[in-house]
């Protein structure tokens, strides 16, 4: 395999894992039959976490391992180490060399990927159950005994610049996305890109990435999820067995501090010119709770916010821009609820050729300030509250979107109990507590807008006879 094609690869996945929230991958799905068995969890003496979802369907398996450990992670200036880290892990240990896990799956007729996001990195497996003890004992053996050397490690940093190339440096909207990360966090970590700036990923070197392994992967900083055609009482001593005599990582604390943001005072505006661009854009992220941080209650109703004002033909912002006043080709809004600490309500539009960007906003800011002066519609509140709940029972049904759920949500500090009571909370959210969410968080002086423009290509100099 190309490491164009890996890398594009491994980008779908990411992305596809990245874009949707672990609690809204409960909206992934168009599926019906409903899987609500109760995980069982255990943890082992040496930390390490483990929760079991049976679905009993299909002879496969998933097995995600997830580290405690992301991009919000790494020593200042040195960004794109955790995600740099998430490709050398494929490098081979003592026991098992470089490509002989990755040919292992192949051939047994599974598939495996990674991926790194700013509060977690992950490793997955899906294989016919029978193929669980050795995907399991494949896992163990590289979360202490990776191999590294500069004659595989350099190569593959060329590898993540190249990626850096496809995702961002030759990407509009992905450099508008970073630069609007970038302004809206002025203290905290989030704030750097996952895969790192290029001046810090050039300098990355082996012994960058072999420090942060030992600093990081251990046991008790990790998760290991198992979805599939398997019963937790024949799961645990399996773990036992592979696991259980990796020795913990006392440095490793039991909880993340990380610099926090400052109370936002001053709205802020970036502007990203490209002769690429084809289609301009007004992109507005406001600093808002996670799940993890807000207060009983916030979270819930800033998804069903969300799922009001820009998620589908009859969303507020669609209808307004889109349907009522025809400035704009698309409008869609979403919350960014599973993170550790502040994380984003974002809202993005696309506007009609010749549409000034002071239009578009306009009818945001007019949009936000009806929802909260006025009261919600009852069948609005119900129509999009039963959307959430729906899709969340219906992606129920795929194993590995379950595992991606628990997964992200447990590295994000939230509970089991957290993510089964979800639709509850959906359920129970008032459209006064939606009123309150638009006034105290969708507060201009929290948020940065940003820009696309269409830039004219330099007009090159004719030459004189």
């Amino acid at each position: 395999m190309t490491s164009r094609l890996r890398i594009a690869i491994r980008l779908a996945s990411t992305l596809a894992l990245l874009i949707v929230p672990p609690l809204a991958l409960q909206r992934a799905s168009a599926q019906t039959t409903v899987t609500s068995e109760r995980p069982a969890t255990f943890t082992l003496p040496n930390g390490l976490q483990v929760l079991v979802i049976p679905d009993h369907r299909t002879p496969v398996v998933t097995q995600m391992i997830w580290y405690k450990v992301g991009s919000a992670d790494e020593t200042p200036g040195k960004s794109g180490l955790a995600h740099f880290l998430e490709h050398l892990m494929f490098k081979g240990t003592a026991k098992h060399p470089a490509g002989e896990f990755s040919k292992t799956v192949l051939r047994i007729g599974g598939n495996e990927n990674a991926f790194t996001s700013t509060d977690y990195t992950g490793y997955f497996q899906r294989v016919p159950r029978e193929q669980l003890a050795k995907m399991m004992e494949f896992e163990a053996d590289r979360m202490t005994g990776l191999i590294l050397k500069d004659e595989n490690v350099l190569p593959e940093r060329d590898v993540v610049l190249e990626e850096f190339n496809m995702r961002v440096a030759n990407n509009p909207d992905a450099r508008l996305t970073e630069q609007i990360m970038a302004a809206l966090y002025l203290n905290h970590p989030y704030g750097r890109p996952v895969i790192g700036w290029r001046q810090e990923i050039e300098k990355l070197d082996r012994e960058d990435a072999l420090a942060f392994y030992k600093r990081f992967y251990a046991p008790n900083n990790a998760i290991l999820v198992i979805a599939g055609d398997v019963d937790a009482k024949d799961i645990r001593p399996m773990v036992e067995r592979t696991f259980g005599d990796i020795p913990a990582q006392p440095a490793i604390p039991a909880h993340r501090l990380r610099p926090q943001e400052p109370v936002p005072s001053a709205p802020r505006t970036v502007t990203l010119s490209d002769p690429r661009v084809e289609q301009t854009s007004v992109r507005r992220y406001y600093l808002v709770p996670s799940a993890n941080t807000a207060a009983a209650g916030e979270s819930p109703a800033l998804d069903v916010l969300a799922q009001l004002l820009g998620s589908g033909a009859n969303s507020y912002l669609y209808r307004a821009l889109v349907i009522d006043r025809q400035l704009a080709v698309s409008a869609g809004a979403g919350y960014q609820g599973t993170s550790l600490d502040a994380t984003q309500f974002m809202i993005s539009v696309s506007p009609k050729p010749g549409v000034d960007f002071s239009q578009i906003e306009q009818v945001i800011d007019s949009v936000i300030a009806d929802i909260g002066q006025n009261p919600i519609r009852a069948e609005d509140l119900e129509r999009v509250k039963t959307q959430l709940i729906a899709e969340a029972i219906y992606a129920q049904d795929n194993q590995a979107t379950l595992a991606r759920w628990y997964g992200g949500a447990l590295t994000s500090g939230l509970s089991v109990d957290d993510i089964r009571s979800w639709p509850d909370r959906i359920r129970a959210v008032t459209a006064e507590q939606v009123r309150d969410a638009a006034q105290k968080w969708l507060d201009k002086k929290r948020s940065v807008t940003g820009y696309l423009v269409k830039d004219a290509a330099p007009k090159r100099e004719e030459k004189r006879s």
